[in-house]
C-alpha cells in the first residue's frame, strides 16, 4: 500500500470530498491563493474557483460566523484557523451559535461546518502558537471533537467530518504534518465516536490522543522489553467517546494511564479517568494515572518546551508507577 503523509491526507480528504459534492466549499486565511500556510489548499483555487476557496481577511470572528451561516443555508464549509490558538476569537460563532442552533430550533435547522485548527507544540512556536484546547471544545454540548492521530485516521475522520450534519472541530498536531503512513487509494470512511486499539496489551491500557499516540506506541515497545505488555487506545475521536473500547481494555488490564499534551489541570485526560473511576472502580488494581502536560505557558526556548509536556520517558514512568 502507498504511503503518505499526515498533511497530504487532510488534502486529500478536502479535495476528495469537494469533487464529491459542490456544496463543500473552504474559507480562511491564505486558503487560496497561497494553498494555506502549510500547503493543504495548494492548487485549490485554480481547480474549484475563488468562489468555492475563499482567502478571508484576517478576522477569525468574521469568517467563522460567515461560515456558521452558510452552514445553515446548506453548504458545508470547512474552515480552517491558522492555529487552534486563535479559536479563543471566535467563541461566540462556535460556542453559541454553531453548537447551540440545531437544539434550539428543534431540529429544524443543521449546522454542517467542519472547523479544521492546527495545534500542539514541538515547533518552537512558543505560547501563543503552541496550546492544546481540546478540552475547552469537549466541554460544548452540541461540538463534535476529532484528534487524529496517523495519516490512515485523519483521512477518514475528515471525510466522515466533513458529511456530518453537527459541527466538527477537526484538530490536527502540527508535528505529524510530516508523519508518513499507510493510505488506501480507494474511498474509506472512518465514523466518528470509535477508538482504535493501536497495540494490544495484558498488564495496562494506556489512553491517548493526536501526537500522544506516537509516544504511547513507542513507550509501549520500551516497556515491552522490560516484560510489560501495555495496550495503547488511540481515542480518535474525542466527542462522541467511545466508551465501550475503553471499557474493554481496562477488564482485561486493569490498570490505566491516561495520556494528554495539554496542560494537567482541567484536561480531558482527568474527565477519561474520573468515568473509569465512576463506572469501571471494580476493575481497578490501582488508581487511574494521569500523565499530561505541565500547568506553564508552553517556552519559546527548546530545552524547556519539550520539559512542559510528555515525553516517552513521561509515559514509562507513569506506567511504573501502576505497575508494580
Amino acid at each position: 500500500m502507498r504511503e503518505i503523509n499526515y498533511g497530504q491526507a487532510i488534502s486529500e480528504a478536502m479535495h476528495e470530498e469537494m469533487v464529491r459534492d459542490g456544496s463543500v466549499i473552504i474559507l480562511g486565511e491564505d486558503m487560496g491563493v497561497m494553498g494555506s500556510v502549510f500547503g493543504l489548499t495548494k492548487g485549490f483555487m485554480d481547480e474549484f474557483g475563488a468562489h468555492r476557496v475563499i482567502d478571508t481577511p484576517i478576522s477569525e470572528a468574521g469568517f467563522t460566523g460567515m461560515a456558521v451561516g452558510a452552514a445553515m443555508r446548506g453548504l458545508r464549509p470547512i474552515v480552517e484557523l491558522m492555529y487552534v490558538d486563535f479559536a479563543p476569537i471566535c467563541l461566540d460563532p462556535i460556542v453559541n451559535q454553531a453548537a447551540k442552533m440545531r437544539y434550539m430550533t428543534g431540529g429544524q435547522v443543521k449546522v454542517p461546518l467542519v472547523i479544521r485548527a492546527p495545534g500542539g507544540a514541538g515547533r518552537r512556536n512558543a505560547g501563543q502558537h503552541s496550546q492544546s484546547l481540546e478540552a475547552l471544545f469537549t466541554h460544548i454540548p452540541g461540538l463534535k471533537v476529532v484528534a487524529p492521530a496517523t495519516p490512515y485516521d485523519a483521512k477518514g475522520l475528515l471525510k466522515s467530518a466533513i458529511r456530518e450534519d453537527d459541527p466538527v472541530m477537526f484538530l490536527e498536531h502540527k508535528i505529524l504534518y510530516a508523519q508518513k503512513g499507510e493510505v488506501p487509494e480507494t474511498e474509506y470512511l472512518i465514523p466518528l465516536g470509535k477508538a482504535d486499539v493501536k497495540r494490544q496489551g495484558k498488564d495496562v491500557t494506556i489512553i491517548a490522543y493526536s501526537r500522544q499516540v506516537v509516544f504511547a506506541l513507542e513507550a509501549a515497545k520500551e516497556l515491552a522489553a522490560q516484560g510489560i505488555e501495555a495496550e495503547v487506545i488511540d481515542l480518535r475521536t474525542l466527542v462522541p467517546l467511545d466508551w465501550e473500547t475503553i471499557e474493554t481494555s481496562v477488564k482485561k488490564t486493569h490498570r490505566v494511564v491516561v495520556v494528554q499534551e495539554a496542560v494537567k489541570r482541567g484536561g480531558y485526560a482527568g474527565e477519561i479517568a474520573t468515568q473509569i473511576m465512576e463506572n469501571a472502580f471494580d476493575e481497578l488494581d490501582a488508581p487511574v494515572k494521569r500523565v499530561a502536560g505541565l500547568n506553564v505557558v508552553l517556552p519559546f526556548s527548546p530545552a524547556l518546551e519539550d520539559a512542559a509536556y510528555p515525553s516517552v520517558k513521561d509515559i514509562v514512568a507513569g506506567v511504573r508507577d501502576v505497575v508494580k
